[in-house]
């Protein structure tokens, strides 16, 4: 029986992880936002003050 080739694996692991690396890169030097991890303005904003809910007692 053979054994594993898990130099190989861990090779092709490698390969894959620098693609999609370099991948990231090329989107964000061509200005492209990237898949939704930018969406900045949605959620609370920075800066506003917290105010209590409506309906709770102060």
């Amino acid at each position: 029986m053979a054994t594993p080739n898990y130099s190989y694996e861990k090779r092709q692991k490698e390969l894959a992880k620098k693609r999609k690396k370099e991948d990231k890169l090329k989107r964000k030097a061509e200005g492209k936002p990237e898949d939704g991890d930018e969406d900045g303005d949605e959620g609370s904003v920075e800066g506003a003050p917290e105010t209590p809910p409506a309906g709770t007692p102060s």
